[in-house]
């Protein structure tokens, strides 16, 4: 393998392991290891914005394509790098000394290395370079290797690219925990991408640019965190150009793209653009307005000041319903520090042993709850459809012995082998009937607002007490704040601002209504409400009224015009010109 076998044997006893972890990756399919291929017009637009163009001195820049596949960066990068130096010096007689630095593209999968080993081979002679100096520029500038174990030296001026997206359960545990140990932005369930970049940055010479096309999930979700401080403690976030619902790449991706271009200088404003057409006049004009000293004004490219803070979700739409929120959470307590709970419904691993019709689950009657799941609340109210869960907890949160509960006992038997295949179990042997998550029994019969995972807008539905909630929906239950008031604000404008903007987006503008996101809902406490408006919030809660909703709401933050005219903004929905 490319990378030193005796220090990594002397620092790590796992070596041989992790050598035939790579060695199995390099041979992988293309969703196993996470292959995406980007349009040519994608690629030139992101070298446009990181600065790497024929009129600049390309022999002299040294650039980084550390997942290079089949050639998508590659092949622009050695084009505009060829231009430009015969542009420059008007011969290639020298080229092996003065190129032999300029690129570095490392690929860990075997065949697509030959492929493309080959294709560049084929492009620097018809570019009029002799066989054997295109030989040795292959041999400088590409590398068989794992990206994030190879030994590399610092100091590029660019590093482009689309890093691969691969989630954690396709990779070796081995060599998981080997990226693990190296990596301090692999946190929780993120992607390989995550470290890619974290690597990528550290190789940045002063005043170098990162331009990469990848999935946006991590500028807002849980597993970016380490990740964000990163970029905001040491490089400055250029630009971001959402992706998202744009022919970007060359087949079909569930991912959720956006282009980033990071400097290795002092932070500063951010330029964001929304969904671009695909067209490479219309990317070229872009990346101009984008790259300019001075921005133009116009509703296309906006410019965002402290967008990298810390391990903040990045906000990157609507300016205007920013400065908002930080109002809001300058003058307001959190939901939780209001006196609510927010939390989410339980997961049992097997929801087809443990979920039925509650009637015909053969257990015990302690040993069963009735069941609020999605499709009981699709009219916004509830509309409980008989499904129960099976709860293998006592009031003590210990898990009920079997001896003292036969017919759980026996039903848990029948379907033993489903139960027992689950991970929760294999973890846990003597616990082996246990659901994922704990039940709480008590929650049944607190009042509660009901709230799916994913909608196109706020559904928040009261339930009174009678229900146990399943894992796709989370719950808000409150001592303090009444609940059909607390339904207006989280029906409101408000809450979908909060929401739409800390939130990653869905396809077909769902959005995720996580309990991460909810937690950061603002409250005035509920002592501080006027009792006039109490009256108006609960009226509008209980009647599903939006305009009420709002309207009271409205009053309820103290909104400005100006502050309820922003709310009507949608975000993200202009289109770069």
């Amino acid at each position: 393998m490319d990378f030193d076998t005796a220090s990594h044997q002397r620092a790590l006893p796992g070596l041989c392991p992790i050598e035939a972890a790579i060695a199995s990756m390099a041979v992988a399919g293309s969703e196993s290891r996470g292959a995406v291929f980007t349009r040519r017009e994608v690629v030139e637009f992101i070298l446009d914005l990181t600065g790497y163009t024929v009129d600049k001195p390309l022999h002299k820049f040294r650039v980084l394509e550390p997942s290079m596949g089949l050639g998508d960066f590659l092949t622009p990068v050695i084009d505009r790098l060829l231009e430009a130096y015969q542009r420059q010096v008007g011969n290639t007689r020298d080229a092996l000394a003065d190129l032999r630095d300029c690129i570095l593209a490392v690929e860990l999968h075997h065949t697509s290395y030959d492929q493309t080993r080959a294709l560049v081979l084929t492009a620097l002679q018809a570019n009029g370079l002799s066989a054997t100096t295109s030989a040795k520029l292959c041999d400088l500038w590409l590398r068989q290797g794992d990206f994030l174990l190879i030994p590399l030296e610092a100091g590029f001026t660019h590093v482009i690219g689309n890093p691969p997206y691969v989630r954690q359960e396709l990779i070796p545990d081995t060599l998981m925990a080997e990226y693990r140990r190296r990596f301090a932005t692999i946190y929780d369930r993120a992607d390989i991408y995550v470290p890619f970049i974290e690597r990528s940055l550290t190789l940045l010479a002063p005043g170098g640019a990162l331009g990469f096309i990848c999935a946006d999930r991590w500028m807002k979700n849980r597993y970016g965190g380490p990740l964000r401080r990163f970029v905001s403690d040491k490089f400055h976030l250029r630009c971001f150009i959402d992706m998202v619902d744009t022919d970007a790449f060359l087949s079909d991706v569930i991912a959720y793209p956006a282009i980033i271009v990071v400097g290795r200088d002092k932070p500063g404003a951010t330029r964001v653009a929304f969904r671009p057409a695909i067209d490479a006049d219309h990317l070229r004009s872009l990346a101009k307005v984008m790259t300019a000293p001075k921005l133009r004004k116009g509703r296309t490219v906006t410019e965002i000041a402290c967008v990298a803070n810390g391990a903040e979700p990045w906000m990157l739409e609507a300016p205007d319903q920013l400065s908002l929120i930080r109002r809001l959470e300058t003058a307001y307590p959190t939901i939780e520090e209001a006196g609510c709970k927010v939390g989410i419904g339980v997961a049992t691993g097997a929801d087809q042993v443990f979920i039925g019709p509650f009637e015909d689950l053969d257990v015990e009657a302690d040993r069963k709850l009735p069941l609020a799941m999605t499709r009981d609340i699709l009219t916004g109210s509830v509309k409980w459809r008989g499904f129960g869960v099976i709860n293998p907890f006592g009031p003590d949160g210990k898990l009920v012995p079997l001896n003292d509960y036969p017919k759980f006992a026996a039903y848990l038997e029948r379907h033993g082998a489903a139960i027992k295949s689950r991970h929760v179990s294999k973890k846990n042997p003597r616990g082996w009937y246990r659901t994922i998550d704990r039940i709480y029994p008590e929650l049944t019969y607190v009042p509660k607002l009901l709230i799916p995972d994913i909608k196109g807008q706020a559904h928040i539905v009261y339930e009174p007490g009678k229900l146990y909630p399943h894992h796709n929906l989370y719950f808000v239950t409150s001592t303090a704040w009444d609940l059909h008031a607390l339904q207006a604000v989280m029906l409101s404008d408000v809450t979908r601002m909060f929401i739409t903007l800390y939130s990653t987006k869905m396809r077909g503008g769902y959005l995720r209504f996580q309990a991460q996101y909810l937690r950061r809902l603002r409250l005035p406490l509920w002592r501080d409400v006027p009792s006039s408006l109490r009256t108006d919030l609960t009226k509008a809660g209980k009647l599903r009224d939006a305009a009420g909703c709002n309207a009271s709401t409205t009053a309820l933050y103290n909104l400005t015009p100006a502050e309820v005219l922003a709310l009507a903004v949608k975000p993200g929905v202009a289109h770069a010109a």
